[in-house]
């Protein structure tokens, strides 16, 4: 990917704008991520209006207190932004065409999905034709993250609808950045995960000796994350690799699968050595192979506990027992 010209970030904070307040927020998306950050700006004050083609997405949003819409286009008609949280390039392209069918010149797009850079392009230029302004704005945090409002924007397109947008990004935020031209905000996301899929491996590396040795995975996160050793993942990560935490997905192995071939994309093209990044593949490949699809990526605890040659269930009780 290029990067001719330089990144300039800077922490943005809320103003006054002089247009009219951006009160009325569309969602199209309500997954794991969408649902979480609906759910906080609306805790925030915001008329929050949205649309799944998931029928227990939909009821779930509604119980929630949100106004479910019949389609996208009959969101497009209530709201005055609309954030996209979409799962393929096909998606993107879908919505894209019926906003710029159904959508009225000025209306801002946050398009927040991990895809590939030409293809939020192509979509905002579709958009573009018919007066629709996409920004392209990923984020990093977990779903668990998104719910506690943990989350990090990393925001790219027009300065002025950024600063425009600032309110709404504080309601489902905690912080967010303006990392200038569009596309920006996706080659900071993909670099992000790089490190994530790394620092995950770390963690769960880290967390199985301490186990063999009889430290409760528990007790290793709440020590370690205060010294140096500490990371995101150990903290995020770190005690879903206990009594098979990674059940409860917040990113789903089978989701991770196309952010990992992203970065591997990425990297290829800028001609970057990765291999730290290199090494993590295999893990994830074999999660998959496992039956972890659907489970969370600190599953690679139970991925590397079986390529041992300790069970997982029994290897504590014997380094206690060996401890005694």
């Amino acid at each position: 990917m290029s990067t001719k010209k330089s990144v300039k970030p800077s922490k943005t904070k809320s103003t006054v704008a002089a247009k009219p307040a951006l009160e009325r927020i569309g969602f199209l998306g309500l997954g794991i991520m969408g649902s979480a950050m609906a759910g906080n700006l609306m805790k925030a004050g915001f008329e929050v209006h949205g649309f799944d083609p998931t029928a227990k997405a939909r009821q779930l949003f509604k119980s929630a207190g949100g106004h479910v819409s019949k389609d996208a286009a009959d969101l497009v008609s209530s709201v005055d932004v609309i954030i996209t949280s979409l799962p393929s390039p096909g998606a993107l392209m879908e919505t894209a065409t019926v906003l710029a069918h159904a959508g009225r010149k000025g209306l801002l797009v946050i398009e927040t999905s991990t895809l590939d850079i030409k293809d939020k392009e192509a979509a905002r230029e579709v958009m573009a034709k018919k007066g629709v302004t996409l920004l392209d704005c990923p984020l990093s945090g977990t779903g668990a993250q998104a719910a506690r409002k943990d989350l990090t924007v990393y925001a790219s397109g027009p300065a002025a609808d950024i600063r425009r947008l600032a309110p709404v990004f504080d309601g489902f935020s905690k912080a967010h950045f303006d990392l200038g031209v569009f596309g920006n905000g996706m080659k900071m996301k993909l670099m992000a995960n790089l490190l994530v899929a790394i620092h995950n491996v770390s963690t769960a590396e880290a967390l199985l000796l301490g186990q063999r040795w009889g430290i409760k995975p528990s007790t290793a996160v709440k020590v370690l994350s205060d010294g140096a050793g500490g990371s995101r993942m150990l903290q995020v990560r770190g005690p879903m690799m206990e009594n098979e935490g990674w059940k409860e997905a917040t990113m789903k192995i089978s989701v991770w699968q196309k952010d990992m071939k992203l970065i591997a994309q990425a990297l290829a093209d800028a001609q970057v050595p990765a291999p730290l990044f290199a090494a993590t593949i295999p893990l994830y490949n074999a999660a998959m192979g496992m039956g972890h699809e659907g489970n969370d990526t600190a599953a690679v605890f139970d991925v590397l506990a079986r390529m041992s040659s300790i069970p997982k269930k029994t290897s504590l009780k014997k380094s206690v027992s060996h401890k005694r």
